[in-house]
């Protein structure tokens, strides 16, 4: 994958002061969404360009507030609202950097996003290697990772409406689809199932 700069994470938590008013008692919650961000910027985020930045909510207050962030911990990725008023849901951080990353950066070589129990993802592959084609494959199912960044590059292509299915390509960085449009761009004849459509009663 292409790098691009660092996807921007904003942490808003109980601190700071407003005029009178001073946040004297630590937020339980904030610390653990500290906590909860920086094991999963080392882990599920590994390789991924993130930069952190932790405010104090008291004194900033009005800056979140037109996102619709008033309950700190606020958490937000690249000025949108992905968590508040509670600890942070790790999953909920990795899909919206993961998001925020593919639609900056741009995909480089083969891809086929798929699972084990799809008959489609196994005829891709088949494809692929009659072509000699060389691939990443990646598990949508064994890695999160991998179903956040599928989701987060063919959704802009497809819409956010329409459902998203595997295979899901990537020729040589260029989207194909699934394995259909895969075996139409490589020029390979799907092979019949003589059985498919046949009548067991029959003349002689």
């Amino acid at each position: 994958m292409a790098q691009a700069g660092p996807v921007q994470l904003t942490l808003y938590r109980w601190a700071g002061q407003w005029g009178p008013f001073k946040v004297s008692i630590p937020c339980g919650e904030c610390s653990l969404t500290v906590d909860v961000i920086k094991d999963t910027m080392e882990t599920e985020l590994a390789g991924i360009p993130v930069e952190l930045e932790i405010r104090e909510w008291l004194t900033e207050w009005w800056r979140p507030l037109p996102k619709g962030g008033w309950h700190a911990p606020i958490v937000m990725v690249e000025g949108k609202l992905v968590s508040q008023g509670h600890a942070l849901n790790r999953g909920v951080l990795t899909e919206a950097i993961i998001a925020a990353h593919m639609e900056r950066s741009e995909i480089e070589g083969s891809h086929l996003f798929g699972k084990e129990t799809c008959p489609h993802c196994v005829r891709a592959k088949e494809y692929l290697s009659r072509a000699g084609t060389d691939y990443q494959y990646h598990d949508v199912v064994k890695n999160p990772r991998a179903l956040y960044e599928m989701l987060g590059r063919v959704k802009p292509i497809v819409g956010p409406k329409t459902p998203i299915t595997v295979p899901q390509i990537w020729i040589d960085g260029k989207y194909v689809g699934g394995a259909d449009e895969l075996s139409s761009i490589l020029k390979l004849d799907v092979e019949p199932n003589p059985e498919r459509g046949q009548n067991s009663m029959k003349a002689a």
